[in-house]
């Protein structure tokens, strides 16, 4: 080989070791420090854990075809080397000894700062929010004792500061004048206690851990270009005609002091009602970022030796070592939303996430949006209208006859060959109040959809959002409910599912078929179909509970109108139309059938449901003096079993009750076993899981109460 050639490919060896590590554009990661996880505890054959926390510093080429979706990027100021940077958090633990790892690196996607895997995964985790997010608690270390790497970062950027919340610095846009980028924002505002005062950005789920978007005009009375003015109104529900509030009514600031992110109203803001203003805003930052970040921290994490600075990659990675991208809720949405906008791919072309596991997380996530607010959801009641249900609702692509629109949440992966393996883990709650539906059937509802080879999905049958906490109310008000919450817990069937992910992924073995209602089976059904048990008050137990308002109502869906710069298709761009216009047409929504009990006969049903001791719904009812006691939000129902067959008939009750499903501990404890041996074979309980529930209920006996 001449000297010529030999220079040549010495070079162009070089530039590829340089592209290779600049790919991932994490240009820097400090680590602040490495210290013992969980205070020296061990976790059996693994060991102890460390913990490992940073931040991470990365920039993103804004002419990279790769980055071009995301809005408002070209508007994002530039370091002298032409990038946009960021900055977010990063705290991990991995096994202390490197050989105890399983190969498995567990991405755990923030919801609103906050970290999720081990409270989902480990049991028994008890804790405030700033334990949790500390690693203070352990539960009982099902995690650890894989050997499981959990890695967390920030996304988010307008989440505030508090509870050791992680969090990511995004830039903010601006017009190529450099003064400031302006538009309308609609914030939905509620309160559960009387108030005069509240940010912008407090919503059901937003309250005092978002920041808010400023105002451009403090004056509420001043009209804007175009003879703009904010507007500030209220209604008792969701589909309540709105109410305009006088300008002399409200301002801007709190009542003492003006200021451009909250809202005084000296009438007070009252408990049960939606308030709604309007607004045009300032400075959006470009949140589309958040899905770069998780993109470029996955290729980093799992492929990159070290840093531009030399900083060693911190976790275990090369070839054997797979990656599962979880997120629950808004999180498990980010992770659809990623997928579909195509930032699973790497700026290389290469897959990043190997898997991903989406947890209650049905619909999109609104991320990509100016002024975009990510911690909205959706709801009968609140954050109805806000866009987190555009078509596509299915991985597969289907053709949508409202849009007239053909998508699958899969098709930028399928097209690039990057496509993960996907459980798709959701409870029932999300069919009644979320929508849930749509993903599992065509968009009107009337055949079944067939899920992509790599897809599985998994409905929790009779469970809601998030279980309740454990007791319960010992006596009303439940909260802000009719009924006590539903404590069904999802542990046990996300645990068999992370093993299940498991063996797919790493091992090659493939994974249990979907469980889920289907229309074809009439497990699946319009709400008018559903043949819910007439459940009467009852006082079981000296306590209280009124007769189950069950009406057959759902979330309804239509297609929204935010304007012409807004692209539905990707839930992105800019919404210029608040409130949206709605369209006419209704998307078709089904909800689970149910047994006499008023449980759910389809989907997984875990070992409370195959032993019950009362009824599990998926949806409750808020208090008759909160939105006029429409859907009570994320919440289901746990509604006891009479304790004997003369208090049951006294009170009407048409359930069995405890003393006749079980009229011994041996018949209960039989039971348990015969359902946790069903799950076990199905694989979706663990062996363990089975032996420990099986081993209370032999200690226990009958169980007088969730």
């Amino acid at each position: 080989m001449s000297k010529l050639n030999r220079a040549r490919l010495l070079a162009g060896c070089a530039s590829i070791v340089i592209a290779s590590s600049a790919q991932a554009h994490v240009t820097k990661l400090d680590i602040l420090r490495v210290e013992p996880a969980f205070g020296g505890v061990h976790f059996g054959e693994t060991g102890t854990y460390e913990r490992v926390v940073g931040i991470v510093h990365g920039e993103l080429d804004p002419n990279a075809p790769a980055n071009a979706i995301i809005q408002d990027l070209a508007l994002a100021p530039r370091n002298a080397r032409g990038m946009v940077e960021y900055t977010t958090d990063l705290d991990l633990i991995r096994p202390a000894d490197p050989a105890k790892s399983n190969n498995i690196l567990l991405f755990d996607v923030m919801n609103r700062g906050n970290k999720r895997a081990l409270t989902l995964y480990n049991a028994d985790m008890r804790g405030t929010a700033t334990a949790l997010n500390n690693n203070e608690v352990t539960g009982d270390g099902f995690l650890q004792k894989q050997g499981t790497t959990v890695i967390s970062f920030g996304w988010q950027g307008d989440v505030a500061p508090g509870e050791n919340r992680l969090l990511t610095h995004l830039p903010v846009a601006k017009n190529k004048d450099g003064s400031p980028v302006t538009g309308v924002v609609r914030s939905e505002l509620t309160t559960l206690a009387p108030t005069t005062t509240l940010n912008l950005s407090s919503g059901w789920f937003t309250t005092m851990t978002h920041t808010s978007y400023p105002t451009v005009e403090t004056d509420n009375t001043k009209p804007l270009s175009g003879g703009f003015l904010p507007t500030l109104t209220v209604r008792s529900r969701e589909n309540a005609p709105r109410e305009v509030m006088p300008a002399s009514a409200w301002h801007f600031g709190a009542c003492d002091k003006p200021n451009d992110t909250q809202i005084c109203l000296p009438g007070g803001f009252q408990p049960g009602k939606l308030y709604e203003v309007i607004y045009r805003a300032k400075d959006p930052m470009v949140m589309g970022i958040g899905f770069a970040i998780a993109r470029d921290m996955g290729a980093f994490l799992q492929h990159a030796e070290k840093d531009s600075a030399g900083t060693p990659n911190p976790v275990v990675h090369g070839a054997k070592v797979k990656s599962v991208i979880f997120g629950q809720s808004q999180s498990g949405r980010f992770i659809r939303s990623m997928i579909a906008l195509g930032f699973n791919k790497g700026e290389d072309g290469k897959q990043v996430f190997d898997a991903a596991i989406p947890h209650i997380g049905g619909g999109l996530m609104p991320l990509n949006i100016r002024f975009s607010q990510p911690g909205r959801a959706w709801g009968q009641q609140v954050d109805h209208d806000y866009p987190a249900y555009d078509f596509p609702f299915t991985y597969a692509s289907e053709t949508d006859p409202l849009t007239g629109r053909t998508q699958g949440i899969l098709d930028r992966c399928e097209a690039s060959k990057t496509c993960p393996l996907i459980f798709h883990m959701a409870t029932a709650l999300e069919i009644w109040e979320g929508r849930q539906s749509l993903g599992l059937t065509d968009p009107l509802g009337v055949r079944d959809m067939k899920d992509p080879g790599n897809v599985r999905t998994f409905i929790m049958a009779s469970t809601q959002h998030a279980p309740v906490s454990l007791p319960l109310p010992a006596k009303p008000p439940f909260g802000t409910c009719q009924q006590q919450g539903n404590p069904n817990p999802h542990t046990w069937t996300m645990r068999a599912a992370f093993m299940n992910m498991v063996g797919w992924v790493r091992d090659g073995k493939a994974p249990p078929a979907s469980i889920k209602p289907q229309v074809s089976d009439k497990t699946l059904v319009a709400p008018d179909r559903v043949l819910f048990p007439a459940i009467p008050a009852t006082n079981y137990g000296g306590l209280p509970r009124p007769e189950p308002r069950f009406t057959g109502t759902i979330s309804t869906l239509h297609v929204l109108d935010f304007g012409p710069d807004y692209r539905n298709g990707d839930s992105s761009g800019v919404i210029t139309q608040e409130p949206p216009k709605s369209g006419t047409a209704s998307y078709g929504i089904l909800v689970p059938q149910v047994d006499a009990d008023g449980i759910d006969v389809a989907g997984v049903r875990d070992v409370y449901l195959g032993a019950p001791i009362g009824t599990y719904t998926s949806w409750n009812a808020f208090r008759p003096d909160l939105f006029d006691g429409g859907f009570c939000n994320f919440q289901g129902s746990f509604i006891p079993f009479a304790a004997t067959k003369a208090e049951r008939e006294a009170a009407g009750d048409p359930r069995l009750s405890l003393e006749e499903r079980y009229p011994t501990k041996d018949a209960y404890v039989a039971s348990v076993k015969s359902a946790s041996d069903k799950l076990v074979a199905q694989r979706m309980m663990l062996a363990a899981d089975a032996a420990r529930v099986v081993a209370e209920a032999e200690a226990d006996g009958v169980r007088s109460g969730p």
